[in-house]
């Protein structure tokens, strides 16, 4: 039966069907199946194909919300196992993440988040309304690798920048990669601030996170 839960699990999370993802988790774990196994080989490519949908325009917002909950709902289940047999997965990097100052939007900024932790990142969601030197604390306290700014307004897009120049007058603006995000935002923008990229999705920030660390 173990030889067979692994691709259920990749096609519960596929099916965005949460219930069953997690349930199947823990059929695995049961069966003796090693966390981390469920882990690469059920999780991982679900969430991956759940990305690539979305992408290709077969599956929207609400289906990535769904199937990216599912994915932290089973790693869960899998966490104390993983404590206990003192194992971790491999992080993808540590990554700080908010809505820049001024601006009180929270879903794209959280699906970003939601599909970095899926995708192997630790996060550190600072939540909306955020001042530079929050962030600025959060990247010294974490040693961050890098850091995501969200704005949805024209008017703090600003604010993007802000924080751009208080990583560089902190001196540790060198050491972390900064990320934008935000329907009015652009390349043309991240580019013209200093930015070290631009996503317009949570999968193109997954992406593009990812080839930047490397």
């Amino acid at each position: 039966m173990s030889n067979t839960l692994l691709p259920e699990i990749t096609d519960a999370l596929v099916a965005c069907d949460a219930a069953s993802a997690v349930a199947l988790t823990q059929q695995a774990l049961a069966s003796g199946l090693e966390p981390l196994t469920i882990i690469k080989q059920g999780l991982v490519p679900g969430i991956e194909q759940v990305g690539e949908r979305f992408q290709a325009g077969e599956y929207f917002l609400p289906q990535m919300v769904i199937a990216a909950k599912a994915m932290q709902q089973a790693m869960a289940v899998l966490e104390p196992e993983l404590q206990a047999r003192q194992q971790r997965v491999d992080s993808a990097g540590v990554v700080v993440i908010g809505t820049v100052k001024g601006d009180i939007h929270e879903i794209g900024k959280s699906l970003v988040a939601t599909m970095m932790s899926a995708s192997g990142f630790q996060v550190h969601d600072l939540g909306v309304d955020v001042p530079s030197q929050v962030f600025v604390h959060k990247v010294r306290e974490t040693n961050a690798d890098l850091v995501g700014l969200s704005a949805l307004l024209t008017t703090t897009m600003t604010a993007q920048r802000e924080v751009l120049r208080a990583l560089e007058e902190s001196g540790i603006r060198d050491r972390v990669r900064v990320i934008l995000g935000g329907a009015p935002v652009t390349p043309e923008w991240a580019d013209s601030i200093g930015a070290d990229g631009y996503a317009d999705d949570a999968v193109g920030a997954v992406q593009l996170s990812k080839r930047l660390l490397g």
